[in-house]
This record gives C-alpha cells, structure tokens and sequence, in this order.
C-alpha cells in the first residue's frame, strides 16, 4: 500500500513517530506550556512558536521560546521551520528590549547538555549596562597550538560538508 510514492514502511514509521511524539507532548512540560495548560506567563503565541516567562530568571523579564511541536534539539526543528521559528526569536527580542526599556539581549540555546527541559527552547534574556553579566559566563579556554586549532575547524568543516551532502542526496 503505497500513497504518491511513500511506502508502507515510511508510513508506518511516521505513525509510530506520532504516537512517540503523543506520549512525549503529554509528559513534556513546555508542551504543557504551548497548549496552555498550566500557568506559564506566555507573552506571546501563534501556531509556530509560545514564549513565556521564564520561572528561575537571570534578570526579570528572561524568556523563553518554544517551538509549539516537541523537539527536543535544534538538530530536530524541521528545516522550513527554522526562519519563521527564529522570526519570532527576533520579535521576542526587540519587544523584550523595547518594552523593559533594556539596553539589549542576551539569547542562548541549550543543547542536551544543560538543558532543564528536553524541549528545544530559545532563551531572551533583557541586558541593560552594568548588568553583572560577562558575555559568555563559563570559562574560556584557549587552544593548545595553532594546529590544535586547525584540527578542530577541520572535524567542523568535514562535518558540515557531510551533512550538506546528505540534504542534497
């Protein structure tokens, strides 16, 4: 049983991926958020995206942004909704800067490590001058050598020419 060239096997696996992502939507926190069903402090919402207060802020007015379907990383956001997801990052943005009065923002993106909450979610953090923060607050290291450098741009390199071989294929 195919339907316009899918087979029976791809249509049974995006079942069984509905049904995972069912389960996950219901035990998931943020999905909770996005469906308005607990009290979250949502600042904003349309059918891509929620944004709502962050509960532990490093400055009032910390938020976050959530995609509306669960995924867990940014590796996971299908690519066509990557521009109108960040879209509403950017709108998240100046509103918080414009309507906290705050001198800029801070966003930032956790990817499993450090993740409270195995949703993929956008944090926008108002800055204003003298805040306390220091760009980046984790330790900075340095590269043992110049070839230790290049080693490293090259694994990225080499990694991101075979995943681009993969979306063309």
């Amino acid at each position: 049983m195919e339907k316009k060239g899918i087979s029976k096997q791809t249509l049974l696996r995006a079942e069984k991926n509905q049904v995972r992502q069912g389960k996950l939507q219901e035990q998931c926190t943020f999905c909770q958020i996005g469906k308005q069903k607990t009290e979250s402090g949502v600042v904003f919402q349309d059918e891509i995206s929620t944004a709502f207060l962050d509960k532990r802020p490093l400055f009032k007015g910390h938020c976050l942004l959530i995609p509306n379907q669960h995924y867990v990383t940014i590796s996971e956001l299908p690519s066509e909704l990557v521009g109108p997801f960040f879209k509403n990052v950017k709108l998240l943005a100046t509103a918080i800067e414009r309507g906290l009065h705050a001198d800029g923002s801070f966003l930032a993106i956790n990817n499993k490590i450090s993740q409270s909450v195995p949703h993929l979610h956008v944090h926008v953090v108002p800055r204003r001058s003298g805040d306390g923060l220091r760009g980046f607050f984790f330790p900075r290291q340095q590269y043992a050598s110049l070839e230790e450098a290049a080693e490293i741009k090259q694994a990225i390199m080499s990694a991101i020419a075979e995943l681009k071989s993969r979306q063309d294929a």
